[in-house]
């Protein structure tokens, strides 16, 4: 977030050190400099450089019109106030200002949606603390002695900044260690190598980490095919009709063991064999996946033991098409019914 406030940050110092018409001067030539290398290198008008470089020159033609005292207790209230004005366009907008300044700066920076979700949830809080702030730096500027004034334009800034980091700090520790404490599930490429491993939580919010599943089809002599109905209190799909067995793989697991453990938590089956039919990359809104597709005639030992599974039962390819569509069974069911079954 810092650099695209660099600018401001450049202005605030040189005004501090060399007074404002210095500051004004270096608002310029940064404003210049930047917008100069930008369209020579990318072939590109950057109208963030324009908005910061007016933004610097409205507050240091403002410092230098009111060169007064009680300007002088207000300019750091106002400079808070910006900071406060990006922060809320940021965080309660559509857009980003904030991000899109950044990456003037990281040019290869990307955010993944549950990113850029925590990302407004820091700006949120960034903007109350720093609004009640500046409000606080208003009134003391107008009612408070100079050493009041003083101390809450300038140290108090600092030691609210200090604890809003802290306080990030801290949330980012205990989701940490809330992270190092759940299943570890494998990252692979798709073609079903290993290269990494993530918590099961992160490879279900959103940013779309490819991790491998086992989904095992159970058909009888008729060849109808077992499915199970998942329960209401479920998260996703809750009530709908899906694939006899669905599961992830844990790191470390192999393929064979991963389909026995699911194949026994789900719906009691035992002792089976079963074929590798297919391998295809499965994507939601909220994950993506590297489906391991099996298939098994042996049924007889299937016994519901599981609050996991409301019920189950075998359905006939002919009420299986007679449903497809109508809310019955689940996306992913649907679309590996179509692919197999066909």
């Amino acid at each position: 977030m810092l650099p695209g406030f660099i600018p401001l940050f450049v202005f605030i110092l040189v005004d501090e050190i060399c007074g404002t018409r210095a500051g004004l001067i270096a608002a310029l030539i940064i404003g210049l400099v930047e917008l100069s290398w930008i369209g020579f290198r990318e072939k590109r008008f950057d109208r963030f450089v324009v908005f910061d470089t007016l933004l610097l020159l409205a507050l240091g033609g403002v410092s230098i019109v009111l060169d007064n005292d009680i300007f002088f207790k207000l300019k750091p209230g106002l400079v808070e106030l910006i900071l406060c004005a990006v922060l809320a366009f940021s965080a309660f907008s559509k857009v980003n200002l904030i991000a899109l300044m950044s990456k003037r700066y990281l040019k290869d920076m990307e955010l993944s949606g549950e990113q850029m979700k925590k990302m407004r949830q820091s700006m949120k809080l960034m903007f109350y603390v720093f609004f009640a702030h500046t409000l606080l730096s208003f009134y003391a500027a107008f009612q408070l002695s100079d050493a009041a004034w003083a101390f809450i334009s300038g140290g108090l800034f600092y030691m609210l900044f200090g604890l809003v980091f802290l306080v990030e700090f801290g949330k980012q520790k205990l989701a940490n260690k809330k992270l190092k404490s759940e299943e570890q599930l494998p990252l692979v490429n798709e073609d079903g190598q290993v290269i990494g491993k993530a918590p099961r939580s992160v490879c279900h919010n959103g940013q779309k980490l490819l991790h491998p599943v086992v989904h095992l089809h159970v058909l009888n002599r008729q060849q109808a095919i077992y499915l199970q109905k998942r329960p209401m209190n479920k998260l996703v799909q809750p009530g709908k009709w899906d694939t006899a067995v669905g599961g992830h793989i844990s790191f470390g697991e192999d393929l064979q063991t991963s389909l026995q453990r699911e194949a026994w938590e789900e719906i009691g089956l035992r002792n089976f064999s079963a074929n590798l039919v297919k391998k295809y990359v499965w994507e939601s809104d909220l994950e993506r996946e590297l489906v391991y597709v099996f298939v098994t005639h042996d049924f007889q030992s299937i016994q519901l033991h599981s609050d996991e599974v409301e019920e189950g039962r075998f359905w006939t390819r002919q009420q299986i098409k007679k449903n497809l569509g109508q809310g019955v069974f689940t996306p992913n069911f649907e679309h590996e019914y179509r692919m197999l079954f066909r």
